[in-house]
């Protein structure tokens, strides 16, 4: 059998040099007040009593439109902070990131409302994640059948707040998942639930690939990122480490972790 032509890789997220600062008030101002104060003065860009952390430092990366990217990386690596700036939450101190198309970021975009029901939350949902009534109507079943929210009761028309926190992870990623997208980012989803829920949810990522999209899935299991993607980007320390095929970063960070 010939071997097929691959078609042109389009770009759906470009990273170009991202720097994130976050500013955290309350620094300690040192002995000497007056002294202090003038160093303060003196010191350009540095705000009185503010603390600056240098969350993502200088990261570049291109992401393709049918691709699975896992971020992996030691806690307070800057994975999750890196996802909200390619979701437009963060905006870069300096770098650019350019998306085609609408991101969306699983446990935003699909906020749930812990004084609704899990039925009222399906919709609202739905909606908030760009669909029309119709469509929620119409993926409603869908929906509860795949976060396996009833399947131990009538669980759906309850509140949330009775929800365990893995139910309502659960019910996230279901409504997020029942939507086509450009490019979905997933930070931790597939920890919860049962190995079931596990393998629906990875099969469902799978299939968001097909359509065209570009899934971003940040997980502390190298088993999910392993069946999940086929390109691993590691952070450390806000700085892009290692970007390559998922076998190959994995191999070198499970050296760097003795995991």
């Amino acid at each position: 059998m010939a071997d097929q032509v691959p078609g042109p890789r389009i770009p759906t997220v470009i990273a170009d040099d991202v720097h994130i600062v976050y500013r955290v008030n309350g620094a300690k101002s040192g002995k000497g007040s007056a002294t202090a104060a003038l160093s303060r003065i003196l010191k350009r860009g540095e705000e009185r009593g503010v603390r600056k952390v240098h969350a993502v430092r200088g990261v570049s990366f291109t992401a393709y439109r049918g691709e699975a990217i896992g971020l992996i990386g030691s806690n307070g690596s800057g994975k999750s902070t890196l996802l909200r700036a390619i979701a437009g939450l963060l905006p870069p101190e300096s770098g650019k990131v350019y998306t085609d198309g609408q991101p969306s970021l699983l446990g935003v975009n699909a906020a749930l409302m812990n004084d609704l029901t899990g039925e009222r939350n399906v919709i609202l949902g739905g909606l908030a994640m760009g669909m029309s009534r119709e469509q929620v109507k119409e993926r409603y079943q869908q929906i509860v059948d795949f976060s396996g929210i009833n399947e131990k009761g009538d669980f759906i028309t309850l509140p949330m707040r009775t929800y365990s926190s893995g139910m309502a992870a659960r019910l996230r990623f279901s409504i997020a998942a029942a939507k086509d997208h450009d490019v979905l980012m997933i930070d931790e989803a597939l920890a919860t639930g049962d190995r079931r829920f596990q393998k629906r949810s990875e099969e469902r990522i799978r299939e968001l690939r097909k359509h065209a999209g570009t899934v971003f899935l940040v997980s502390h299991s190298n088993k999910s990122i392993r069946d999940t993607c086929d390109r691993v980007l590691w952070l450390e320390r806000g700085e892009l480490r290692l970007d390559g095929p998922t076998e190959e970063v994995l191999k070198e960070y499970e050296k760097f972790t003795g995991k």
